[in-house]
């Protein structure tokens, strides 16, 4: 396999979001294949716009869970293939990113999912990783390549084999970063690489309607401290409510390297190189 691809399958869950389609016309453009994952009665709007084989239909519709369940029917689809890992992405992310030397151009390969993947396997007790958000590194800060041992969201690497599943209604990608961190594994955040995700709120489909309106932000934040009381709590902050996390304890959490690795010596960019391109108006 090219080492511009990356080696364990790439889900796309989706809902209500064939017209914008954002995350999957952001890896056709970098020409990495995946899977979109919807339910049934929305299959004929997605395959009018997504070729056929790049869709999954799932055997539910409109549970009312947010995506859980399909993000379950995801992990379990990616067992029955006999993967040992797998990426599950939301559908609003516009572009990925690559950080380096204070600039954030955007990447057209899928080199920095490999590059990812790479990382991860020269340890034994990663249990997620996945890319930063765009908007959270600054260009103007001093930022290392990861955070180690944080919440992991909406662009995640899941190992299939740790003694877990999605669950709950609401903030299901913390609650899975901290029950993982509770039980000794690590997380890795890439800073080196980006999901550009535009916001929840701003767009239509996905669960806003099922988990975001009214005072959901604050359920959501209710429910984050009902299942971690010890270390989660509730805030107002940017004008809602919000859950705030203290993962400091984790910081006793280390990274164990595999006996069995060898790192390569020297400087690996997986192909990728850096393009100017001019305005189209130029």
């Amino acid at each position: 396999m090219s080492q511009n691809n990356p080696s364990h399958p790439i889900y796309i869950v989706s809902k209500g979001r064939w017209q914008s389609r954002l995350t999957s016309r952001s890896l056709e453009r970098m020409g990495v294949k995946y899977r979109i994952v919807i339910e049934p009665q929305e299959y004929a709007k997605y395959a009018s716009v997504i070729s056929p084989e790049n869709i999954l239909k799932l055997p539910f519709s409109n549970l009312g869970m947010g995506s859980i369940p399909a993000r379950n029917w995801i992990w379990d689809h990616s067992v029955s293939e006999n993967k040992t890992s797998h990426w599950v992405l939301d559908d609003n992310i516009e572009a990925f990113n690559r950080l380096n030397r204070n600039s954030k151009p955007a990447v057209e390969t899928g080199a920095i999912f490999r590059a990812a993947e790479d990382f991860v396997s020269r340890y034994e007790n990663i249990a997620l990783a996945g890319f930063n958000y765009y908007s959270f590194c600054k260009t103007t800060e001093n930022i290392p390549p990861y955070y180690l041992n944080t919440r992991i969201y909406s662009c995640i690497l899941i190992r299939n084999d740790i003694p877990y599943r999605w669950r709950g209604r609401y903030n299901e990608d913390t609650d899975l970063s901290i029950r993982v961190l509770k039980d000794g594994y690590c997380t890795i955040l890439f800073n080196a690489f980006l999901a550009g995700k535009v916001n929840t709120m701003r767009m239509n489909g996905g669960n806003t309607e099922e988990l975001y309106q009214g005072n959901g932000r604050k359920k959501m934040a209710e429910s984050l401290a009902n299942q971690h009381p010890e270390i989660v709590s509730i805030v107002w902050k940017y004008k809602r409510w919000q859950h705030q996390v203290n993962y400091s304890g984790f910081k006793k959490n280390k990274l164990i390297r595999k006996t069995n690795i060898q790192i390569p010596v020297g400087i690996n960019d997986y192909g990728m190189v850096l393009k100017e391109f001019s305005s189209t108006n130029d």
